[in-house]
């Protein structure tokens, strides 16, 4: 990278560090004068989110991100958990708490509003600068603490192992209040010297949480060039159906796209590739500060999550859990206990001979057919999603004698016939017990609007379950 590249890309002017540090330190000023200790954003994509991020940082101002398709009750009980006292966010939005005083505030080309809320400190670990939410659908989503430390560690191992692909134009893709592109996304791509392309997320076709138009997202990424991003995979199968669909392909200044979030699947990783796609599958948690390992152009396995980036250490518990070294980890908010030397992800694997990582599903989520035979949902999840029909499926089966599964299609209008033969296609790569024996049609799209799935596309089982119980002839729970 020269001197003269680029911080940042908003789509209508650049911005050079020296430009953004001008940003950082008007912000960190204001910070200062107000006293503030607890800060939370609550805005879309832009260059005011980065510098506030990094005005916090730098004054060690604990960062709380609040993601804009968080429900009031979610960021409610967000700000009281956290014992927000200072919310940076736009003026339309600071309606929101007509009591609290509030002064506008310009940042990076952004007209804000600092609003100044009543609040209690509250108790963090040792070390605590960011707290991330994870998702939910109640108001009442768990508060991740992470250090400073931590999250430059994965910065920094992102940086060292991308090295030979030499990016130096990362699109955001992602809402910055989700932890995987803060840190892979904002932090690692700035730490190196690359431009981050910063646009609103409506301009990329991304609406809400997960309402994803395809076209729009193909002609941005067409327009601006970039040579990274990061997907979820729910993003990816429809980015690859439309360019299926269309006749076109995927930018040739892509050199990596990363996919995590949720299972993949090779079969979407495989076409999306020959679309022009550089698909790689990646794993993490916020609790680990997000990635912990990544398939690589020359370090990939089909159906693994890759080897271990240079910050991370896992291992497999007895029982199948993998395990991360619980040195990034501050702990959670409102908790006492000290994180253990190994973190239990929750999620079950195998680590190969090779070192890739190969994810199996969560630990909780494994059910137990009338037969007795233990299978992980998800497992059979991704072999559906596999199939170009399928978009999004959830698998239940808990004390029945075969399995049941809720579909959506990749096409809104498919029929029912399409369906059906993926899900043939699907069970015949099955042993005969983790076959779907029944299946219905979802009365709409997983998303976090309707309820059946969180802000970062994982199903909520049990409303999906409950809005299709008697489709599928089994007991709601």
């Amino acid at each position: 990278m020269t001197a003269a590249a680029a911080a940042l890309d908003d789509g209508r002017r650049s911005w050079s560090a020296a430009e953004l540090g001008h940003e950082v330190d008007a912000l960190a000023e204001r910070l200062v004068s107000q006293r503030t200790q607890v800060l939370a954003t609550l805005m879309d994509n832009s260059p005011a989110w980065v510098a506030a991020d990094l005005a916090a940082a730098r004054l060690g101002v604990v960062h709380v991100p609040l993601p804009l398709f968080f429900s009031p009750e979610q960021i409610a009980h967000v700000l009281r958990a956290a014992g927000v006292d200072t919310v940076l966010t736009l003026p339309a939005l600071a309606a929101r708490w007509p009591q609290a005083p509030s002064t506008p505030c310009e940042v990076a080309g952004t007209m804000l509003a600092c609003v100044r809320l009543p609040a209690e400190p509250v108790p963090m670990p040792a070390g605590t600068t960011k707290i991330t939410f994870t998702s939910g659908t109640t108001g009442t989503p768990k508060g991740v603490c992470l250090s400073a430390d931590a999250m430059r560690s994965v910065a920094d191992g992102l940086v060292q192992a991308m090295e030979p692909l030499d990016i130096r134009r990362h699109l955001c893709a992602l809402p910055f209040a989700v932890l995987l592109e803060n840190i892979a996304g904002l932090m690692a791509p700035l730490a190196r010297g690359a431009t981050c392309i910063v646009l609103p997320l409506q301009s990329l076709g991304l609406t809400g949480s997960s309402r994803f138009d395809p076209a729009a997202f193909q002609a941005a990424v067409a327009l601006h060039q970039p040579h990274s991003m990061i997907l979820l995979p729910q993003m990816l199968r429809a980015w690859a159906a439309h360019l299926a669909a269309s006749g076109q392909r995927a930018p040739a200044s892509l050199r990596l796209v990363a996919v995590g979030g949720a299972a993949v699947g090779a079969r979407l990783l495989q076409g999306a590739r020959a679309l022009g796609i550089p698909a790689y599958e990646g794993y993490g948690l916020s609790e680990g500060a997000s990635v912990q390992t990544l398939n690589l152009p020359g370090a990939d396995r089909a159906g693994s999550a890759g080897r271990a980036l240079p910050h991370a250490r896992l291992r497999i518990a007895a029982d199948g859990e993998i395990e991360i070294a619980g040195s990034l980890l501050a702990g959670y908010l409102g908790s006492t206990e000290v994180p253990p030397p190994w973190w239990p992800t929750g999620d079950l694997g195998t680590i190969d001979e090779d070192g890739f990582v190969h994810v199996q599903g969560r630990k909780k989520l494994v059910l137990i057919t009338a037969f007795g035979r233990n299978v992980s949902p998800e497992w059979v999840e991704t072999a559906l999603r596999d199939q170009d029909a399928i978009g999004q499926a959830v698998v239940f089966g808990e004390g029945q004698a075969a399995l049941a599964a809720v579909l959506w299609p990749v096409q809104a209008d498919a029929p029912d016939a399409a369906l059906q033969a993926a899900v043939e296609a699907a069970n015949a790569g099955l042993p005969d017990y983790a076959r779907v024996q029944h299946w219905t049609r979802a009365r709409a799209a997983f998303n976090a609007e309707c309820g059946m799935a969180t802000p970062n596309g994982r199903p909520q089982r049990a409303a999906i379950l409950r809005a299709h119980a008697d489709a599928l002839g089994i007991a709601s729970i």
